[in-house]
């Protein structure tokens, strides 16, 4: 037998890894160290929370919060409890025959008997320079979800880089929030159904035709060179579409959805792999931290119940001793 074969075959596996970071992944850890269960989270440290400047809707934050503050206060959470965290990236998960997961990772492979994908999405970015990205970002020129800062643009000025069902509908969410909305074509000129350039007419929602490039910075303002000269906005939501993080799922056969390429999961987080779980944005449903939290939650309660359907979650009493030591005998069985 290998040696790192035989090494894993000698070590108890965790009951649940957890594969990412982000606000699903760290709720669910809280909760099943607190279910006095064992876990691990391998994260690679990319998730989209870490980009929010400052979120304005997270309850219990009336002044906001930034994305990387509110992951690291929910690391130290999850590690009061417990939790043990490693940074890394998952590049490939495996499914024995005993039903046991082994996940390959930078720090060596990991076993578990229950894993929770928390792998979330990446959203495609228009064309330009990653700095530069980046820093506007950081400046609230580019936002990428209207629902969760549409506010921070009430009255502005707003361009939209975006085609089809996905760009004409966000023109239209931030119509409720300015007058001034401009839907951008990223390639070519629109080519949209009558009845869309119809509803976005209606809507008061300016059409023009791309390519959308040359993006770049003025002063508190952003630009976007277009086959109608150079634009200016106040911000600006690329809408072109997301990858979901699905191939750890498809490596042990569990369902994705062909429409949105997102994980099929039942009303309480299971994939179709038994053992297998999914939680926030690698779901279908509404990206968002709160939503990406209530699945962790959910997730989690799930898989300390289905973990303990097979084998009996039972506390044992606390051993009476003397002193510290003996207790640390009696624990460790030499007395």
């Amino acid at each position: 037998m290998p040696l790192i074969a035989a090494l894993m075959a000698s070590q108890e596996p965790h009951d649940v890894l957890i594969i990412g970071g982000g606000p699903a992944g760290l709720t669910a850890a809280i909760y099943l160290a607190r279910f006095h269960l064992d876990i691990i989270v391998v994260d690679e440290g990319k998730s989209r929370a870490s980009w929010i400047p400052c979120s304005h809707n997270h309850a219990g934050y009336p002044d906001g919060i930034n994305g990387k503050e509110l992951l690291e206060l929910m690391r130290t959470q999850a590690q009061k409890y417990g939790t043990k965290i490693e940074t890394g990236r998952v590049h490939r998960l495996d499914k024995d025959e005993d039903g046991l997961f082994t996940a390959d990772c930078g720090a060596g492979p990991q076993r578990a008997r229950a894993v929770l994908l928390a792998t979330g999405l990446t959203n495609r970015k228009p064309p330009m320079d990653q700095e530069l990205h980046d820093d506007a970002m950081a400046r609230g020129l580019i936002r990428y979800c209207p629902i969760c800062d549409g506010y921070e643009v009430t009255d502005k000025r707003v361009g939209v880089i975006g085609s089809g069902k996905g760009g004409v509908g966000e023109a239209i969410f931030l119509r409720s929030y300015t007058a001034d909305v401009t839907l951008i074509a990223p390639d070519s000129s629109l080519d949209l159904p009558e009845e869309d350039r119809k509803k976005l007419e209606l809507a008061g929602v300016t059409l023009v035709d791309g390519p959308a490039e040359a993006i770049g910075c003025v002063e508190d303002c952003i630009t976007i060179d277009t086959a109608q000269g150079l634009l200016s906005f106040d911000s600006i939501y690329p809408a072109l579409g997301s990858d979901t993080h699905t191939a750890l799922a498809a490596m042990v056969g569990a369902e994705i959805n062909e429409e949105d390429c997102c994980l099929v999961c039942d009303d309480k987080m299971r994939t179709s792999v038994e053992g297998l779980y999914a939680a926030g944005d690698v779901v279908h449903g509404l990206d968002q931290i709160s939503h990406a939290m209530g699945e962790g939650g959910q997730a989690a309660t799930t898989i300390r119940n289905d973990l303990a359907a097979k084998r009996p979650l039972l506390r044992q009493p606390i051993v009476p001793a003397k002193d510290e030591s003996e207790r640390e005998r009696v624990e460790e069985g030499e007395a």
